[in-house]
């Protein structure tokens, strides 16, 4: 009897201290996105508690490897490096999206993070924290620059900067009329499109006042005039408006090019229930309008714009008209392979005459 009473009370006190770690959420996230007063809301709330560690795409994929997706109980990797990881690691479960409020998210980020996290007919990540890259452009000076294409318009003759990186071949090769992620899947069908699109960046050169690389470099050209149309990210082209309300950040006609964080669950978390907690309370907008202004960067919440900062809000608008939203073009994983093609692209775009 006593033995009974032992192995009872053991069991007892086992079952206490996984319910204990069944209510505590270990986030593996990014700086910013989970801001203190937002954690302190959700606990009171919740009655949940919520341990956060900040990360990057690289650690997030080593530490869930590592640990074969146990330590925490909720991620937020980039879209483009969930299916892959999933298929080559194993590291995410499934999204149950009965458990998710999908009427908070925007319809077409929602739409287009399923169908980049898919594997096997499974979905495994939802959107939060999105942004794009686009034109940065004084309006003052070059008015007519709407697309990636009107860069080597002779109105903005050696006035137009931009990365020799992937975001512009593949903006170009929008603007062009050509669908580069749907040639994803065959190396010789991107070839052809890196082809034509090499052939329109050598013919635009003579265009170029630079290839900015970092992102300092390419505002303090545009601040000073040297430049007046750019390739550049929405939240740069938000920042120089600030001091000059002629430039700001425009949403190119062929599409946005758009980067999505997301929610996963790894696969041995052990709190699902507060990770899915957790994504329907930040998805609401207010508090994603708190995780806005404290990231910069807005999320796929259904009216989160709303509450932001007026100044920043106004200017989001005025770049992201809903239709303009509908339009962005969402990276999905790059197929092994493509990079080197890219890489040799760019490399004779830079040495050519």
């Amino acid at each position: 009897m006593k033995m009974t009473l032992m192995l009872t009370s053991a069991t007892a006190m086992m079952l206490s201290s996984v319910a204990v770690q069944a209510d505590t959420l270990r986030l593996l996230t990014w700086g910013g996105y989970a801001p203190d007063e937002v954690v302190a809301m959700f606990e009171a709330e919740t009655g949940h508690t919520v341990e956060v560690t900040k990360s990057n795409n690289e650690e997030m994929i080593a530490k869930l490897r590592a640990t074969n997706g146990g330590g925490f109980d909720l991620a937020q990797p980039s879209q483009d490096r969930v299916a892959g990881a999933q298929a080559e690691f194993g590291i995410y479960k499934p999204i149950d999206l009965s458990k998710i409020d999908t009427s908070l998210f925007i319809p077409s980020m929602m739409q287009a993070t399923q169908i980049n996290t898919s594997f096997e007919g499974e979905v495994y990540g939802v959107p939060h924290v999105w942004g794009t890259s686009g034109l940065v452009v004084n309006t003052a000076e070059a008015g007519g620059v709407q697309d990636y294409l009107d860069l080597c318009g002779p109105d903005v003759a050696g006035k137009v900067s931009y990365r020799l990186k992937r975001p512009t071949l593949i903006g170009f090769a929008f603007s062009m009329g050509l669908d580069p992620f749907a040639a994803y899947g065959d190396a010789d069908a991107y070839k052809e499109v890196l082809d034509q699109v090499e052939a329109k960046l050598v013919a635009c050169k003579s265009n170029v006042k630079t290839y900015w690389d970092g992102g300092d470099e390419i505002k303090n050209l545009l601040r000073s005039g040297e430049v007046t149309a750019s390739m550049a990210w929405d939240t740069g082209g938000w920042q120089l408006n600030d001091d000059n309300a002629d430039i700001t950040f425009v949403a190119p006609k062929s599409g946005a090019l758009g980067w999505i964080d997301t929610f996963v669950i790894p696969s041995r978390g052990r709190a699902d229930d507060a990770a899915y907690d957790w994504i329907n309370f930040v998805m609401r907008p207010d508090i994603a309008a708190m995780i806005t202004n404290t990231a910069g960067n807005f999320t796929a919440s259904q009216g989160g714009d709303a509450g932001v900062d007026d100044a920043l809000k106004l200017k989001y608008q005025a770049s992201f008209p809903a239709e303009a939203i509908d339009n962005i073009k969402w990276y999905p994983a790059v197929p092994a392979g493509l990079e080197a093609l890219e890489g040799a692209a760019l490399d004779r775009i830079n040495a050519a005459k």
